[in-house]
């Protein structure tokens, strides 16, 4: 899915958040100087809650790629961990 032509709606990131391992806030690019330029820090997206809300207003700071499959998701970052999840 194009994410900044689409942004991905509240419903589609809580499905990336319940099927990812790691905890909310790897899910944003908090390095990346867009999420600097909107004036955000990293205790913006210290919950779940505050991590949706980010990515809502700034889908451009997601991390990413992010891949689902069925009820699981992996932040493709390295690209070994799709491996992992394609394998089991």
């Amino acid at each position: 899915m194009p994410y900044l032509t689409q942004p991905p709606s509240r419903a589609d990131l809580e499905r990336i958040l319940d099927g990812i391992d790691d905890p909310p806030e790897a899910l944003v690019r908090t390095d990346d100087k867009k999420f600097v330029a909107a004036g955000l820090a990293a205790t913006d997206v210290a919950t779940r809650d505050q991590v949706l809300d980010v990515l809502l207003q700034h889908p451009e700071v997601m991390q990413r790629p992010v891949v689902v499959v069925g009820d699981r998701a992996v932040i493709a970052r390295p690209p070994e961990r799709l491996l992992a999840l394609l394998a089991g």
